[in-house]
Parts: C-alpha cells; structure tokens; sequence
C-alpha cells in the first residue's frame, strides 16, 4: 500500500488516509486474529502523527518503522496471550535471582537520525535504567513484514529475543550486525528452553510457580 503513490502528500492528509484504512477494516482490529499492514513512502513527520492518534484510538496496535516503510499490526489473542507469559516467567526470573531490572514494556524507541521506530512486545534494562532497552522482545506469529532486526540495530539495542513456533532465537549486536547466539549475555544462567516450555503452560499461574522452583533449584546447584 503506497499511499503516496510517487508524490509528496501532507503528513496531516496521510495520517488520515491511514486511520480511515483502519477504521475501514474491523478485521484488523479482530481480538482473535492478527493482522498487519505494511505502508511504503511514509515520512517520519507523518510517522510520528499517527503513534500519537493510534495512542488515542487504537492503543492496542504495533507500529514499526524502517526508512519510511511503516508497519502497522494488531495483535490477536494468542499473541498477547504468549507475550503475557514470557514477561511473567522473566520477572519471576529476576525476582528469584535477584537480577536488577527495568521492565519498559512496549514502549515506543525511535531514532530520527537513523529513520527508525519500534514497539517491541515486551522490554526490559538490566542492572541500569537505559533510554533504549537491554532485551527487545518480539512474539512472531505471521511471516514477513519489516526488517525489524534493521530497526533495532538502527536503535543500537543490544539484544533482541524473537518467540517463534515454540522456541527463543536470540541475536547479539556486533560490529557487523546481529549474530544468533545460544544464551543471553544479560542473562547467561538462563535456560532457554526451560523457559521456552513454562511459556507453552496452559495455566500461568503454574507455569511461573513451576518455573520459580526451577530456577531455585538451579541456582542452588551452581
């Protein structure tokens, strides 16, 4: 969807246009089913102009930006459901192994200079309080869109965790970009795929109560 179509539009008109495409499409707002939209030839001013709308009128969306490439999503209920879970357990984490931590949530990071937005489904700092998060988390439910590892080494954030299909893929920013590893660097203690199965637990309330007896039990072993 280029609603410019090669020429200059307004921010104001194009904010709009945006939001009437919204409001145009219940299935995009569905609680059940995820769905996005991807919009070329945005400029950061209308960028802008439509978080602080969203923020009013659809609290709930993600928005992701890279080079005037937009990407706006809703996420349905299993997502949310999944995202929910992981912060859960790895608040239970820093808790039980007295981690420092700042949970920012899904805040929105942008950089002007580098032409680039996120709202990462969950956040996190460690040990100190940042202006750009430790940890960016990402719950992948349908394939494509953004590059947003392009964004977030555009926000220099350290860290990005992706859920996908029942596993954590981890990638460390490096000189020459991410590169996938095993274990966090914050979180070098932490089992991945222990992790990964309380966050599958059909009862929440289990899962971090499991979880937490877990990662007693390790930390006492070492």
């Amino acid at each position: 969807m280029n609603y410019s179509n090669g020429r200059t539009v307004p921010a104001k008109t194009m904010n709009l246009r945006l939001l009437d495409t919204l409001k145009n499409h219940p299935a995009l707002l569905s609680a059940d089913t995820e769905q996005q939209y991807t919009v070329t030839g945005v400029s950061w001013q209308t960028y802008e102009a439509l978080l602080a709308d969203l923020a009013d009128d659809f609290p709930g969306l993600r928005v992701h930006y890279l080079e005037g490439t937009l990407e706006i999503a809703m996420p349905g209920r299993d997502h949310e459901v999944i995202k929910e879970n992981i912060s859960g357990l790895l608040r239970a984490y820093f808790e039980e192994t007295r981690t420092r931590f700042y949970g920012l949530g899904s805040t929105t990071f942008r950089r002007e200079v580098r032409r680039r937005g996120a709202e990462p489904d969950t956040s996190f700092c460690v040990e100190s309080e940042k202006p750009f998060p430790d940890i960016a988390i990402e719950v992948v439910h349908t394939s494509g869109g953004i590059d947003k590892l392009s964004i977030y080494q555009g926000l220099g954030v350290p860290e990005v965790w992706f859920w996908e299909k029942g596993e954590f893929a981890v990638y460390a920013l490096q000189a020459a970009g991410y590169e996938r590893r095993q274990r966090s660097q914050f979180l070098p203690d932490l089992d991945l795929t222990l992790l990964a199965t309380y966050v599958q637990h059909p009862e929440p309330l289990n899962a971090v109560l499991e979880f937490r007896a877990a990662t007693i039990h390790k930390t006492l072993e070492r």
